[in-house]
């Protein structure tokens, strides 16, 4: 079965949708259709088997791949590290990741925008639901226990923003593909800066016909019809801050498992404010 050679397993907020989006360009790598398979997900698709997840791929591309930011959430979905190995021992993975308080406040804004939060911001990263997806060391450190290191990439979203052609060079190097290929042109998608909540009208033309047709849609083309319709029924949603009280407790709460990530990737990413 077609099965995947490539897994982007995260972390969620750090750039996986447009780099999903770069390697689909590339001529030797398909990318599954639907970025977030969630395969190896117990409580999302599991149970629809291997047959299921083998057919979102095609039999003759060098490199199949799929993103699904899911496989980095250990506190909440455990055992993925283990079923994934159990099918596709010899993938190569990538995981991205940024400083981890940026990531938090990002995900606030994401969870705000699908009307999953309510709470202020200051609140809400208290919890688990956002320190676990920052805590990068304890999440990539259960793939350890069934991957050799060096089929595990890691990439920072700064460096993907600010030198693309390189990291993906870096990328493609890593996955044995032509290196020397035309990047594709410039992609941010789902911008924490414009992120936006739906106004009433917006959530009544969500739930009606024309919402549930927009969702049935290939994911590329609902990405872009979603913008069409409802950015006249929405408002954008402004980007908070943290006191440097509030932001200090954050770095203290992340800083052992952020050091160790480092000391794991050998790298100090002197830019993050942990």
């Amino acid at each position: 079965m077609p099965l995947p050679n490539l897994i982007v397993i995260g972390a969620m907020k750090c750039g996986t949708t447009s780099l999903h989006h770069y390697l689909g360009r590339h001529p030797e790598i398909a990318m599954s259709r639907d970025k977030e398979l969630n395969f190896f997900v117990a409580e999302r698709n599991w149970a629809k088997g291997v047959s299921w997840y083998a057919s979102r791929f095609p039999e003759d591309a060098q490199i199949r791949g799929e993103s699904s930011p899911s496989y980095t959430v250990a506190g909440r979905f455990s055992g993925v590290p283990a079923r994934m190995y159990a099918i596709v021992p010899d993938a190569r993975l990538v995981y991205l990741v940024r400083d981890p308080v940026e990531r938090m406040i990002s995900h606030w804004v994401h969870a705000v925008a699908v009307g999953k939060e309510s709470r202020p911001l200051a609140e809400a990263v208290q919890h688990d639901w956002y320190l676990d997806r920052s805590s990068y060391w304890r999440q990539i450190s259960a793939y350890l226990e069934h991957y050799a290191r060096e089929r595990i990439l890691l990439i920072a979203m700064e460096e993907l923003a600010e030198n693309r052609a390189a990291t993906l060079r870096q990328v493609y190097e890593f996955l044995e593909v032509d290196p020397d290929v035309p990047i594709p042109p410039h992609l941010r998608l789902h911008r924490s800066d414009d992120k936006r909540i739906k106004t009433p009208a917006g959530a009544w033309i969500e739930s009606s016909w024309l919402g549930h047709g927009v969702a049935a849609l290939p994911q590329w083309v609902k990405w872009r019809a979603r913008e069409f319709l409802y950015r006249p029924f929405s408002r954008r949603i402004e980007r908070p801050a943290l006191s440097e009280r509030e932001h200090a407790d954050l770095i203290e709460r992340l800083r052992e498992d952020t050091n160790r990530f480092r000391e794991f990737a050998g790298r100090d990413f002197s830019t993050w404010s942990v």
